[in-house]
């Protein structure tokens, strides 16, 4: 995959969240380690982050977890959480991690791999948080088996 870990726990843990909102619910951190299958501690530095640039809410006490506010989740493109965690060098990056890769002097992947770079911005800058967890509300999509 194209993203670290990390971003694939925050992305899956961004649509549970959403998912819960919808219902007027607040995701805890262990509903949404158990669901995302990862590691408590590991979830919670990624929804740290994700706290921090207001993508998401939190709120401590027995009735406290994570959730959307208002139509954030409309609002919250995906690709808001990818470079919350992953940066937005992923999108100018060598497919191979050379440090120099360019038009000028491409690597053996620049064509392709900047093709794919392309069409995944255009897919996370036009999607927005509800859109998908809207599957999960509908059971079309799935975040664990």
């Amino acid at each position: 995959m194209i993203f670290s870990k990390a971003c694939e726990y925050g992305v899956r843990a961004t649509l549970y969240i959403a998912h819960k909102s919808i219902n007027q619910e607040r995701a805890t951190l262990k509903d949404i380690a158990v669901m995302i299958d990862s590691p408590v501690a590991f979830t919670a530095k990624i929804l740290q982050q994700l706290t921090k640039q207001n993508i998401i809410t939190s709120s401590k006490g027995p009735t406290g977890g994570f959730k959307f506010e208002g139509t954030k989740m409309k609002e919250t493109k995906l690709l808001e959480v990818v470079e919350t965690i992953d940066g937005k060098e992923m999108f100018t990056q060598c497919g191979l991690g050379l440090k120099e890769c360019s038009e000028n002097y491409p690597c053996p992947v620049h064509n392709e791999y900047k093709h794919i770079r392309e069409g995944l911005l255009k897919m996370l800058q036009n999607t927005n948080i509800y859109e998908m967890a809207i599957g999960l509300e509908n059971q079309e999509t799935y975040l664990k088996r």
